[in-house]
């Protein structure tokens, strides 16, 4: 499976963003896409999941400003960014689980930097 993100980039506070997500070459349906934040020393942390067959997840941080959504392609989600903060900045990676056996796959990651 190829994971390719798309979006990201430099915007003010209270900007928004939309992040796209393909997951390309897939033999298996998939069980959910969603997409993570990291910071430089810090983990991957979960910003947003959609469980193509049982709903959506957030982080608090992400709850009310940042909405999830599958796109008309099959295997693309979408997810939109609205008031965006400084503390939202990071690399967001797009990660896809497969559901014959679960397997996981990330993409190359894309920048979002929020600053005045």
């Amino acid at each position: 499976v190829d994971v390719v993100e798309s979006g990201g980039g430099l915007v003010r506070p209270g900007e928004s963003l939309r992040l796209s997500c393909a997951a390309l070459h897939s033999i298996s349906t998939i069980y959910s896409m969603g997409w993570y934040r990291q910071n430089p020393g810090t983990q991957r942390e979960l910003v947003a999941n959609l469980l193509f067959a049982a709903g959506t997840e957030y982080s608090d941080s992400a709850k009310g400003r940042f909405t999830i959504s599958r796109d008309n392609a099959k295997n693309s989600v979408s997810l939109q960014l609205n008031n965006l903060k400084p503390n939202d900045t990071g690399v967001y990676y797009c990660k896809v689980v497969v559901r014959w056996n679960f397997a996981t796959y990330w993409g190359q990651g894309t920048q979002v930097t929020v600053s005045s």
